[in-house]
């Protein structure tokens, strides 16, 4: 194994991006070193560099989506070998050769399954997973995981409204609200992708483009009864106050991104409750719920109750994830997850 490595930096807040090397990490108690074959494109990473969020130490690797192969196993870690297929999350960057994961958020890549595919699961399936079901942390709905015992079905005959169906965040977390029973399971969405999210579990696709108030008034009538739960994978100001609308006067709204709900609305509705779910399983706070979920997610994955999103390569290594992004940016990107080959570098 070479002592370094090629890696997409982020040169400076909003600066530009440029495919240097740098030192392959070492890990450390409870890590792997994995060989990154596969890692996907998040929007969050062009709102980055767009919008200087986040990120104050430059030049910064971003990526946070990846599947590979472990090359060293650290000190402590169990049920992992050299050569093992896994996929993962991380906080040190995946936009690059070789990265760092902690083993006990990092799942076994089943049989069968690509690394591209896998490279999709990660952030998808968490911010969906600790969106909803995360009982031990306070920024989010709090229900019961559907992946521990007794957990499927405990929410059936209940309703869910889930804002972006499309999105990799959507369809995994349209996946998981299925097997956790609910139903109405309502989702917005472009129309053209209403039969991908039925498969996926989704019983009404609402066109994302109606007008406010006929959407509002769709979901209202489709879902039957008060909605007790929204997950708003697109969280705009728009998005954020039409999922406010439609909740129960005891509902909650989980976000992705910070809360902008109209400060009158809440006034007017104050048993109702906006959370923005963090859904990074390495932080301390979502360590509980990363290690439940990813003792499962492999079986989940094998039992075929969650499948990965459909992939497009976008080709050229590294050097090309700012073209990737800038797709995302662009609005060009539906029903799919970009995904790059980092070994491809040149």
């Amino acid at each position: 194994m070479p002592a370094q490595q090629k890696a997409l930096f982020l040169t400076a807040k909003h600066g530009d991006w440029a495919v240097g090397t740098t030192d392959i990490p070492t890990p450390g108690t409870g890590q792997l070193l994995v060989k990154i074959h596969s890692t996907a494109l998040n929007p969050l990473d062009w709102k980055i560099q767009a919008y200087g969020l986040f990120i104050e130490n430059y030049p910064a690797i971003l990526g946070s989506d990846a599947a590979g192969t472990v090359e060293v196993v650290g000190e402590g870690v169990e049920g992992f070998g050299v050569g093992d297929r896994g996929f993962f999350t991380n906080s040190f960057g995946t936009y690059q050769q070789y990265a760092l994961s902690n083993a006990d958020v990092t799942a076994k890549i089943p049989a069968g399954m690509s690394f591209d595919e896998a490279a999709t699961l990660p952030v998808g399936v968490a911010t969906g997973a600790t969106g909803l079901f995360d009982q031990h942390a306070d920024d989010n709905a709090q229900l019961y995981p559907p992946w521990e015992d007794g957990g499927r079905g405990k929410h059936a005959g209940k309703s869910i409204v889930i804002f972006g169906g499309s999105g990799s965040v959507g369809q995994y977390t349209i996946q998981l609200a299925k097997l956790a029973g609910f139903a109405p399971l309502i989702v917005t969405a472009s129309l053209r992708n209403a039969d991908v999210l039925k498969a996926l579990g989704a019983t009404h696709v609402i066109d994302r483009t109606l007008p406010t108030d006929v959407l509002v008034e769709q979901i209202k009538h489709a879902a039957g009864a008060p909605v007790e739960t929204v997950f708003d994978t697109v969280s705009s100001r728009d998005t954020q106050n039409e999922a406010f609308d439609i909740l129960a006067p005891t509902g909650v709204l989980v976000t992705v991104l910070p809360d902008e709900v109209d400060a009158e609305k809440k006034n007017a509705a104050p048993g109702k409750k906006v959370v923005h779910v963090v859904a990074n399983v390495n932080l301390p706070q979502k360590r509980t719920a990363g290690i439940s979920l990813y003792k499962k997610l492999a079986s989940l994955l094998e039992e075929g109750v969650i499948k990965p999103n459909h992939v497009v390569i976008v080709p050229g290594g590294l050097s090309s994830v700012p073209v990737g992004l800038e797709k995302l940016r662009n609005g060009q990107i539906s029903a799919v997850k970009l995904v790059v080959r980092p070994q491809e570098s040149v």
